[in-house]
């Protein structure tokens, strides 16, 4: 694996982490939420797609056990939570952010589908398992903010998005392409999918 990618990988997957931790802040100040409820809402949003397809693998140890790093830059975060959303405010606009949490979208999809392979699952309960990974941290967040899961109100092309983009992870292992071009080419399909679907206000037939 070349070193320049293992490194664009890592900061793709700490650009995910951060767009979904601080999503969760959002909702958490919105409810005005004491560091500690903010703190669960972030951690839920950035790690519990992941959780959840763990429980559901019998994989463990869990991701966030894994990475005590990003536990703590998210406790962080959630102590400073009115400090840091000003500051972040500032650097990030709404497209950045956009940009950021479709990145997430597309890398915790696809290596939930990579992690459902290595499981021995079978190609749609593996895109199932992608899926899962990418959307329901935001779905673990919205039940906890004592909301309707987004993405069951929003009707722009959210988890389809996602679903593609696990298949076409899919077609292109079945291809033997490497499977660290594979997760950046999947990564960015579901990064454009998203960000034209935002771009153009497509929208799900009701």
């Amino acid at each position: 694996m070349h070193p320049r990618l293992t490194l664009a990988i890592t900061i793709m997957e700490a650009l995910a982490i951060f767009a979904y931790a601080f999503s969760g802040l959002i909702e958490a100040r919105k409810r005005r939420l004491d560091a500690v409820g903010a703190f669960l809402v972030a951690l839920v949003t950035a790690f519990g797609g992941g959780t959840v397809r763990d429980v559901l693998l019998s994989r463990r140890p869990f991701y966030w056990v894994e990475h005590q790093d990003y536990v703590l830059f998210i406790f962080a975060m959630a102590i400073f939570a009115p400090l840091f959303l000003r500051v972040t405010s500032r650097l990030f606009d709404q497209r950045a952010l956009l940009v950021t949490d479709a990145i997430g979208l597309g890398l915790f999809s696809v290596s939930g589908t990579s992690i459902a392979l290595d499981a021995q699952m079978p190609a749609f309960t593996a895109t199932m398992m992608g899926v899962i990974t990418g959307v329901f941290g935001g779905v673990l967040r919205d039940v906890l903010c004592n909301e309707i899961p987004l993405i069951l109100r929003d009707s722009r092309p959210y988890a389809v998005c996602a679903f593609a983009g696990c298949w076409m992870y899919l077609g292109l292992e079945r291809l033997d392409v490497d499977t660290i071009y594979n997760v950046l080419f999947s990564t960015a399909f579901i990064l454009i999918a998203r960000l034209i679907t935002f771009k153009f206000d497509i929208r799900l037939p009701h």
